[in-house]
């Protein structure tokens, strides 16, 4: 790390510790050259998930547009911001936690509605009307019909088998 003032490049940490709830660490070093003191941070290299869409073109994951999604499903009902927060947050721990850096849309959407399934039913088929691209009533009903036979995933309770 190069001094700051004098350009040196040898120094000493004189203390650290975790910052940013433990998602970084503080560091605070000395220059052994002209005895200046600076702080710097470290924190982990992340690296990025790509989509691939329908149409077979890539991109960058953006958390916001899962985080809008949900919010647009969730308009008037009684899911909390924090709640949808924390929805989006395990999808990307999800995708981050999986060894493939390029994820096909229909994934990420299969993990969001599995989570509005269990925040709110209506919000879920909300979503699943847009992203099915529901046509008719027919599939409304259908899928309507499909939730209410499907038990609803408890949060405390991981699944241990996926089908």
């Amino acid at each position: 790390m190069y001094c700051s003032k004098c350009g040196a490049l040898e120094d000493k940490v004189i203390d650290s510790r975790p910052a940013k709830d433990g998602k970084s660490i503080r560091r605070r070093r000395e220059c052994v050259a002209c005895a200046y003191r600076y702080t710097t941070y470290e924190q982990l290299e992340q690296t990025e998930v790509r989509v691939v869409k329908r149409d077979g073109r890539s991109e960058l994951f953006d958390r916001q547009k899962v985080l809008d999604g949900m919010q647009k499903a969730c308009e008037k009902r009684p899911v909390s911001h924090a709640q949808i927060e924390e929805a989006v947050d395990e999808i990307i721990s999800s995708l981050e936690a999986g060894l493939e850096r390029e994820v096909p849309s229909h994934t990420i959407g299969a993990k969001v509605m599995e989570h509005l399934h269990t925040l709110d039913e209506i919000a879920y088929v909300r979503y699943a009307s847009v992203y099915r691209q529901f046509e008719d009533l027919g599939e409304f009903i259908d899928e309507i019909q499909l939730l209410g036979s499907r038990p609803k995933r408890s949060t405390l309770q991981p699944d241990l088998f996926k089908p």
